[in-house]
């Protein structure tokens, strides 16, 4: 056999013994001994100190890579898994900010962290679930003991989402608790820091950040997804913030009128909004009972519904802004045309058209609008024709889906076979049920000159809306319905919004509600449209109110004039100033030139000389 490489055989041993004699024949033996063995040992470690050299070094390289990875499992976690880089991805997809048209900010992103568990690596499930929720209490002990179960046969440690959003103080408490299997993503909330504001234009997101309701699912259809799918989205400061049209104060003031207008007049619900009706721009628009956006679970209860957009109602006399417009318009009716109303009753066949405030006279046009008479707007109707009629109601947007940038909208209810009858109804705005916002499109264009601009969420300049407005009535028809809006306000049922110095026109409505397929006297739904300043509109101001009561002020009435008309003065009166509208301290001299011209009822009394 062969010596193991370093060891000293026995032979080579007495080799070295003889040839220490024949050196130092007279050395004790003793000494001679020592000294052969430590030459052996010597021998022996020379021969190997470069193995151990190597072997110490291939242990310190072990161990090094071993605190290398626990340091680096330490600081960074471990490496994701494809179910780890899927969540990650959802849960940093960047929005951009949303502010008003001032800059103010509506909705932004703030960074935070959301916990997740790898069932795999949880070897107590019930302990993780007794210590999780005990500090994240609104969990569900049963649906999280189930999320930590793994499926039989399935591979692999697994990833859930224990809980999205955490504060600090949670993500600290839940890093104390320490259980294997439990960890952190970086992750972003959606917050809304003015609460309850424009929570209806807003919409909300869910838990990964994709927009499901108003202007955030508009943002995700503009291509923001695709953006974040491909990576191409570093930081929220790469995406230029979406600019509203809303004027955050003004918002503000609407909801808090609109607010002491349903508790005083003891109404289900309401909305009110102001329109730009030379852009098209929603400045403000506010629908109650509303929500916060931070916690939008109340949103899908139908009783908050954005009633601007996604209600559609019976009008009322508000429609008998669109029959005089139509009457005009048609040439076959001008500013002095009179309609006999004398027994303050219309037979149609098997059917009575009644009037609510009848003069049981010959009235003029302008008066048909002050008196708010049914007959007088049936036979303009009636004069213009089945077809007419319809044929107008389409030019105005009145029977098509008002589309906006808000996904959320209602299509009009409109006669399936449109007869006589149906013109006569609706001509004083009862047979047809629109959204309030198209409405309002409409009656924009009666005042600004005659276009039709759709109705606009985001910021715009008057000459790119321009650019896309339709022209539906002529000038000159647009000044007769403004003079004959002012008239109303001067001296008609408008009375309640006539705002001292900012020349308001306007028109009430009051429709009875349909319950169990029949007319409710006592169940009502009010409207008011007031413009200003009548001889140059800037803003429509509209306010519904759904189910007010009469009041001992009012008599006992629940009519338009008495409750949604107060609320729209002392939003014109609040919001005026804040838009910039300036006062008129001295009537407006000529303000509708062509009525002057030909003599209109009243013309007189509306300006300056």
């Amino acid at each position: 056999m062969h010596a193991a490489d370093g060891a000293v055989t026995a032979a080579e041993a007495a080799a070295l013994l003889r040839a220490a004699e024949q050196v130092a024949p007279a050395e004790p033996r003793a000494a001679r001994l020592r000294r052969l063995l430590r030459d052996m040992f010597r021998l022996a470690i020379e021969r190997s100190h470069m193995r151990v050299a190597l072997v110490g070094l291939a242990f310190v390289g072990v161990f090094g890579a071993i605190s290398t990875k626990l340091l680096m499992t330490a600081i960074f976690g471990e490496p994701p898994s494809q179910e780890h880089r899927a969540a990650a991805t959802a849960s940093t997809a960047f929005r951009p900010d949303i502010v008003d048209r001032n800059g103010e900010i509506l909705a932004t992103d703030i960074r935070t962290v959301s916990v997740f568990a790898e069932p795999g690596n949880i070897y107590d499930k019930d302990e993780a679930v007794e210590l999780l929720t005990a500090v994240l209490p609104e969990l569900n002990a049963s649906e999280l003991r189930t999320k930590l179960t793994q499926k039989p046969g399935k591979k692999g440690v697994g990833f859930v989402w224990v809980k999205r959003e955490l504060t600090p103080k949670q993500q600290a408490e839940v890093h104390r608790l320490g259980i294997p299997g439990i960890g952190f993503l970086p992750d972003h909330k959606r917050v809304y820091p003015n609460g309850f504001a424009a929570a209806h234009i807003l919409g909300a997101t869910n838990l990964d950040g994709v927009g499901i309701a108003g202007i955030e699912k508009y943002i995700d259809s503009t291509g923001l997804q695709a953006l974040n799918s491909a990576g191409l989205v570093a930081k929220q400061a790469d995406l230029k913030p979406v600019q509203l049209s809303l004027d955050l104060r003004a918002q503000f003031a609407v909801r808090d009128e609109l607010a002491k207008g349903i508790e005083h007049f003891k109404a289900k619900a309401g909305a009110s909004m102001i329109l730009d009706v030379r852009t098209g721009e929603v400045i403000a628009l506010v629908s109650m009972p509303d929500f916060d956006p931070n916690d939008p679970k109340d949103a899908l209860s139908p009783d908050r519904i954005n009633r601007m957009n996604v209600g559609v109602y019976e009008m009322g006399s508000t429609f008998k802004a669109m029959t005089l417009a139509m009457a005009l318009d048609s040439g076959k009716y001008n500013v002095n045309s009179t309609f006999d109303t004398r027994g303050g009753v219309l037979n149609w066949g098997r059917q009575k058209i009644h009037e609510y405030h009848g003069t049981n006279r010959v009235i003029t046009m302008p008066e048909v609008f002050t008196h708010s008479s049914n007959i007088g707007s049936a036979k303009m109707a009636l004069g213009v024709g089945v077809p007419g009629h319809k044929a107008f109601l389409k030019r105005m947007g009145l029977t098509d889906r008002l589309r906006t940038e808000l996904p959320e909208s209602a299509a009009p209810i409109v006669p399936q076979r449109w007869t006589e009858i149906n013109t006569i109804t609706i001509a004083f705005g009862h047979g047809i049920a629109v959204a309030p916002l198209q409405a309002a499109a409409a009656v924009g264009a009666i005042v600004n000159g005659g276009e039709l601009i759709t109705p606009t969420f985001l910021k715009a300049s008057a000459d790119d809306v321009r650019a896309h407005a339709t022209r539906v009535l002529s000038p000159q028809t647009s000044e007769a319905m403004r003079y004959i809006m002012r008239l109303n306000a001067a001296e008609g049922s408008a009375k309640k919004a006539s705002v001292p110095y900012y020349f308001v026109g306007g028109k009430t409505g009051t429709a009875e509600k349909v319950i169990g397929g029949r007319y409710n006297k006592n169940r009502l739904f009010t409207t008011f449209m007031a413009a200003a300043p009548m001889n140059d509109p800037k803003y429509l101001f509209v306010t519904i109110m759904d189910e007010p009561q009469g009041l001992p002020e009012s008599g006992g009435y629940a009519t338009a004039a008495w409750n949604s008309g107060v609320v729209t003065g002392k939003v014109i009166e609040r919001v005026a100033p804040i838009l910039g509208l300036p006062p008129q301290f001295e009537p407006p001299v000529r303000p509708f030139p062509l009525m002057v011209k030909l003599n209109a009822y009243h013309v007189n009394q509306l300006g300056g000389p």
